[in-house]
């Protein structure tokens, strides 16, 4: 016999399901979506707050007047809502380098913007989430997990951009798919020392950008790399 709480536990899924698998365009759908970011948000001030150890299901419950009942439907555990913000997180990003990459900007000048926002948006995202930031760093293998989209999405938007200015003649770049490899693992390694504030003692990007397009230019053999000597 099913019990009044477990049918509506039950009825909730299978709403969550058909909404999802059915009716990608629906209304419904919509508020099923404005449902789960609403509990990743909320779920993110709690982290950056009182820490992923500090924080309960109980609490992210009851701080977006949702109910355990809604939470449970989304998310099976607090680790799962966790992964889920640090994919929210990495969307602010992926959307900023996507408004860089519609720009209308020769694509050397785009390459050293995707570079100066990816840094930017990673220090801006890690020192608003407070307390969370620690388990960035101490859980650094379950986020490497979760990002792999956003680090594969990023190759392929670098490519673009190296096949588009190799194509124009801007760029003498023999293997397009290689610098772009070479070019986000680079940014991917310097994260960490430019969220300490460790790159450059203390030069500005005003300041430190013509030094960057120096290096960025020269390397891939910019024809007009002449100009910035």
């Amino acid at each position: 016999m099913i019990l009044s709480s477990q049918k509506n536990q039950l009825f909730l899924h299978i709403e969550y399901k058909c909404a999802t698998w059915c009716a990608p365009n629906s209304r419904y759908n919509m508020s099923i979506s404005k449902t789960r970011q609403k509990l990743v948000d909320v779920a993110r001030q709690l982290f950056a707050k009182n820490g992923l150890a500090g924080t309960t299901m109980n609490d992210i419950a009851v701080a977006s007047g949702k109910g355990r009942r809604t939470l449970y439907t989304y998310f099976n555990r607090k680790e799962d809502v966790y992964y889920a913000v640090i994919e929210s997180e990495l969307e602010r990003l992926s959307d900023k380098l996507d408004e860089v990459a519609a720009k209308k900007i020769r694509p050397q000048d785009k390459i050293v913007e995707l570079i100066y926002t990816h840094l930017s948006m990673i220090k801006e995202t890690v020192v608003r989430n407070g307390n969370l930031r620690a388990e960035f760093f101490r859980n650094i293998w379950t986020v490497e997990k979760v990002r792999k989209n956003f680090d594969e999405d990023e190759i392929e938007l670098f490519r673009k951009v190296y096949a588009d200015g190799k194509a124009d003649g801007e760029f003498d770049i023999d293997n397009v798919d290689l610098v772009a490899d070479i070019t986000h693992y680079c940014i991917k390694g310097l994260e960490v020392p430019f969220i300490y504030g460790r790159l450059g003692h203390g030069l500005t990007e005003e300041t430190s950008k013509p030094l960057v397009e120096k290096v960025v230019y020269g390397a891939l053999g910019n024809k007009h790399n002449s100009l910035m000597k």
